[in-house]
């Protein structure tokens, strides 16, 4: 008796993607006769049969869509969220939100529970731990199975979908230049590991405004975070240098700054300027409030939800992805000096 057989298995016995065998046995004109005949064969030894129930579910317009986030408390995600529901709800939809909680394996879980008929199309930001693995095969799938992607924020170059970013270089650059520009010179960085792009991209920035005033890049004033350990006794190992000003890639880096600065009697902004990212309540009511970089979640979460309704109601067979990149702005607090 001949083995029951997939899409999946013909692409691996075949070497060719998902999609190539799911248009190949559809007749379809865009594969070679080549490939398509040797598709077709392969298929047809082996008895192959369309799983009906499956086909049903992903061709049943559900008209919801799916959201994984990799944290369940976080003031940007929160506002991103807000941005996808108001304009979801407008054009007919509802959302269904999920979390990673920055795991790997949770974050591939969750992706194939909804794609497999619940949701017309994902928007999701990735989990840390799938950026640090460098494995996205789970979306690879996706994709090779035509269901519509957008990615936001944390998003990686090589997968071929649509894409919603802040524009992290120029809000690292601003922040950086804008302490320059009051007298700062040992400016220290708190950020996330490299394998978490808007961290990387975020340096990049602060590296650049260095550069452009002459001040030489300090690798000792750079902290990469472990969220694993604490995160305050971490950031206390900087301090221990002497720095004028800090920049923190995230709210939560800026609020232990400030703490720590606090307990070592240092006074805010006099001996030490502090700017943080994303314009949260912990910015907005800290003592002194935190000039902070203010990265628009509600533009961002409608601008996904707008692309991802676009390719579920306007399907082609051949798209070319876009990337929407936001611009950030500083919000000045009590946090740092006035610009003089």
């Amino acid at each position: 008796m001949k083995k029951k057989i997939t899409i999946k298995t013909i692409a691996k016995e075949l070497g060719v993607s998902t999609s190539t065998v799911s248009k190949a046995l559809k007749d379809s004109h865009e594969i070679g006769k080549e490939t398509k005949d040797k598709i077709q064969a392969f298929a047809n030894y082996y008895n192959y049969k369309p799983n009906s129930l499956a086909l049903q579910l992903r061709n049943k317009k559900t008209k919801v869509i799916g959201v994984i986030l990799p944290k369940i408390v976080h003031h940007f995600f929160s506002t991103v969220i807000k941005g996808i529901e108001a304009v979801a709800s407008e054009k007919g939809y509802h959302i269904m939100v999920c979390f990673s909680n920055e795991n790997y394996k949770k974050e591939v879980e969750t992706l194939r529970v909804l794609s497999n008929g619940s949701v017309d199309g994902l928007i999701v930001s990735i989990a840390n731990e799938t950026l640090e693995n460098k494995d996205f095969n789970h979306f690879f799938e996706l994709l090779d199975d035509d269901i519509p992607l957008v990615l936001f924020d944390r998003v990686v170059d090589d997968i071929s979908c649509d894409k919603v970013v802040v524009d992290d270089v120029g809000a690292g650059y601003k922040a950086t230049k804008y302490l320059i520009k009051n007298g700062c010179k040992k400016i220290a960085l708190i950020t996330t590991p490299n394998h978490v792009n808007v961290g990387t991209l975020r340096r990049l920035g602060y590296e650049k405004a260095l550069i452009e005033s002459y001040i030489k890049t300090d690798r000792s004033l750079i902290l990469e975070i472990n969220e694993k350990e604490n995160i305050k006794n971490q950031i206390e190992k900087v301090f221990e240098q002497e720095i004028d000003a800090l920049f923190a890639v995230n709210e939560i880096y800026a609020a232990n700054s400030m703490r720590i600065a606090k307990e070592k009697g240092m006074h805010i902004p006099n001996d030490i300027s502090i700017i943080g990212f994303t314009d949260g309540l912990i910015s907005e009511y800290s003592s002194p409030s935190i000039t902070t970089i203010a990265q628009h979640g509600f533009t961002m979460g409608k601008q996904a939800v707008e692309l991802l309704i676009e390719r579920i109601e306007n399907k082609a067979d051949f798209f070319t992805p876009k990337k929407i990149v936001i611009s950030s702005d500083l919000k000045l607090r009590e946090s740092t000096k006035t610009s003089s």
